[in-house]
């Protein structure tokens, strides 16, 4: 029997963006060896059409939209749901509560949707008031008219379940278990403090940065990331890579070469503070990095090392990398408790398998909910 699913509310296939992109480049092969036909709908410029690693058999279809900070999610998202109105597929899987708002228009259509809700974006201090309103509203639309919604951490379920009153499916993200690759030139092995991180305020990139100024005067700094639209903490970035032991190289779209930072890192810094279950910081204790991470409750799900949870202050920041740093025992510690823990709870084959029953629960419960209504006629 032909299975078919859409995937809206990411930047497309293959692309190297976030979390969102990383998981629908491990799941769409999945799905289509399972024997779904799979469309991932795209926004131009942003997916590498000829990576070797693009699986022949995932559909594109490129959509369009406003690609601004605040409209590209609402825009590229209705023109998706646009073309999967009219070519309907069995189900549809939605990244992103802003999409909340066509979800009616899906449900109406007959078409079953599995949401990923994310984070708690209305908390991101990156949005203004209108924009966290909208995101709290899409909330809300996602709580009555999804499906089935998963919830990428424990912590994100409950509040979801306390905050709308809705269920959600349990589905983390994974972690590539690779092999260590060769150190990246001009670093030494367990040498160097790196982050990996959007540039907003919500990931302690400033908090972090002040730190890094005193850490570079003993021990060579690596940031990787951006804000992909320019602003205060990119030229802060800037002004500190001119240091001679910082480098700051901007968005890392080679996967082979993240791996190397986070498998020969001295000592890993986390800032994420809003979402749920973080795809960099799961694929960073994969990797073996010994984590400091920012104290939240996500957090502290994931790493489930209190020991390595600091407050958002630059201060203590600096001291618990510094000491994971110049503590060899401590340091060796990390990795292999990092290590298990990855390969235990964050495996993407275990994870691809939990999408899928779930796209099959969508897709027959409409069918069963079709049946009924017949039966009720």
């Amino acid at each position: 029997m032909s299975k078919s699913v859409v995937v809206i509310g990411t930047r497309g296939y293959p692309s190297y963006y976030g979390g969102f992109e990383t998981a629908v480049r491990r799941l769409a092969p999945f799905l289509a060896d399972a024997g779904w036909d799979v469309n991932v709908y795209c926004r131009a410029g942003q997916t590498k059409d000829d990576d070797e690693a693009r699986d022949p058999r995932i559909r594109t279809t490129r959509t369009v939209g406003l690609e601004s900070k605040s409209l590209s999610t609402l825009s590229f998202g209705l023109s998706s749901v646009l073309h999967a109105l009219w070519h309907k597929p069995q189900v549809a899987l939605v990244m992103n509560v802003a999409n909340g708002f066509f979800l009616p228009l899906l449900k109406l259509r007959g078409i079953p949707t599995v949401v990923n809700v994310d984070g708690i974006e209305w908390e991101r201090a990156k949005w203004n008031r209108f924009a966290k309103f909208v995101f709290r509203l899409g909330a809300r639309l996602t709580a009555r008219y999804g499906t089935i919604l998963i919830s990428d951490s424990l912590e994100i379920q409950r509040r979801w379940k306390r905050d709308f009153g809705r269920k959600s499916v349990f589905i983390p993200y994974g972690a590539n278990l690779a092999s260590p690759s060769e150190v990246v030139p001009g670093l030494e092995p367990e040498s160097y403090v790196l982050m990996v991180a959007r540039f907003v305020p919500e990931n302690t990139v400033s908090e972090f940065f002040q730190a890094a100024e005193r850490l570079a005067q003993q021990h060579p700094v690596v940031i990787v990331g951006s804000s992909g639209y320019g602003g205060p903490l990119d030229e802060a970035a800037q002004r500190l890579g001119e240091h001679p032991n910082v480098q700051w190289l901007g968005h890392v779209s080679d996967d082979k070469k993240l791996l190397s930072l986070w498998h020969h890192a001295g000592a890993y810094f986390h800032g994420h503070s809003v979402g749920g279950t973080n795809p960099a910081l799961v694929q960073a204790m994969a990797c073996g990095a010994p984590v400091v991470a920012r104290q939240t409750p996500y957090n502290a799900e994931v790493l489930r090392a209190d020991e390595h949870l600091v407050a958002p202050d630059p201060l203590a920041i600096e001291s618990a990398l510094r000491r994971m740093l110049t503590d060899h025992d401590l340091r060796a510690k990390a990795r292999a408790a990092n290590r298990a823990r990855a390969a235990t709870h964050y495996d993407w084959e275990d994870v691809c398998r939990r999408y899928e029953l779930t796209l099959q629960e969508a897709v027959l419960g409409e069918k069963a909910a079709k049946i009924g209504s017949e039966v009720r006629q």
